[in-house]
């Protein structure tokens, strides 16, 4: 995520002046209890063939949940389908038609989901379509949601950020993290944690850019912050990953943005979540500046308004 504003270098003495309390910190829409039963019924098998393919679990997760409705559309419940596959010209197997792009799409059938999954997997990692997406990090789901939509899985503009706001709503992103399904303590975690960071300052925030491998705990205690004000600073819940270029504020974020940012444009792979981080508003006005329910999700050349 990038980060255009100019900035000046702080001291850290000047950082421990910044006031460290947050009274409410929104994190978004509640969640529907049958997307947590399709989180729990599936998370085992995405966690395999993450292992196995190398797809991260989170965005597996997200497309399954997206493409089948949690598996209550029509296609899922009557033949297995989960991720939207259509026939293709090798697809041997049996098959079912459905309005999509054209009147009659050719949709691959299923004789259980869990064939579903697996053909999802194949589907990815055979060809070349898709091929760039494995170069990048097992955890970097925002980058995999993004090369999605680029490569053409989908026609839908905002398919990268709907699969982004179901990962971050839903904190699938813990499937893709090894550690935590080996059970490291936060402890072990922070005292792995050697990273130094420059804090910046910009139109009063104060601030430091996440490198590889940081996490809120390591950054806290870098600091000599409590891990939970800067998750509240930074409106996420624990466990939230951090990704080189994210941005981490050390004190509560403004109601909207400063001048001259008036209007954001969205682009590819942006939520309301990062879009509020890259201009240090807080992520419910953002919501409130533009009469936005927490079911939106921007969609690419959607204009937003900061101020």
């Amino acid at each position: 995520m990038g980060f255009h504003y100019k900035y000046r270098y702080i001291s850290v003495l000047s950082l421990f002046l910044v006031c460290l309390f947050v009274p409410n910190l929104v994190l978004g829409q509640s969640r529907l209890r049958i997307y947590e039963e399709y989180i729990d019924k599936y998370s085992d098998i995405a966690v395999r063939h993450m292992n196995d393919y190398n797809i991260p679990a989170s965005v597996t997760l997200a497309q399954g949940l997206l493409e089948s409705g949690a598996g209550m559309s029509d296609l899922a419940r009557q033949s297995n389908n989960h991720f939207g596959i259509k026939c293709h010209r090798d697809w041997r197997g049996e098959s079912v038609y459905a309005a999509d792009d054209t009147p009659n799409d050719c949709f691959r059938k299923y004789r259980k989901v869990e064939d579903s999954f697996e053909d999802h997997a194949q589907f990815l990692t055979s060809g070349g379509r898709y091929r760039e997406l494995f170069d990048l990090s097992i955890t970097d789901y925002k980058g995999w949601a993004r090369g999605l939509q680029k490569t053409g899985y989908a026609t839908d503009r905002a398919y990268a950020n709907k699969l982004i706001k179901l990962i971050e709503d839903y904190e699938l992103y813990r499937f893709d993290n090894k550690n935590y399904r080996k059970g490291v303590t936060r402890k072990q975690e922070v005292a792995r944690t050697t990273w130094t960071h420059q804090p910046y300052k910009t139109h009063g925030l104060v601030y430091v850019i996440a490198v590889n491998g940081d996490s809120f705990a390591g950054i806290a205690n870098e600091f000599g912050f409590k891990e939970k004000d800067l998750l509240k600073f930074n409106e996420v819940p624990e466990g939230f990953p951090l990704s080189e270029g994210d941005i981490v504020y050390f004190q509560k974020k403004k109601s909207r943005a400063d001048k001259p940012y008036f209007e954001h444009v969205v682009q590819i792979g942006e939520s309301m979540y990062s879009i509020s981080q890259k201009y240090g508003i807080q992520l419910r006005n953002l919501y409130r500046l533009n009469k936005k329910s927490y079911e939106y999700v921007p969609e690419e050349g959607d204009v937003l308004r900061l101020r």
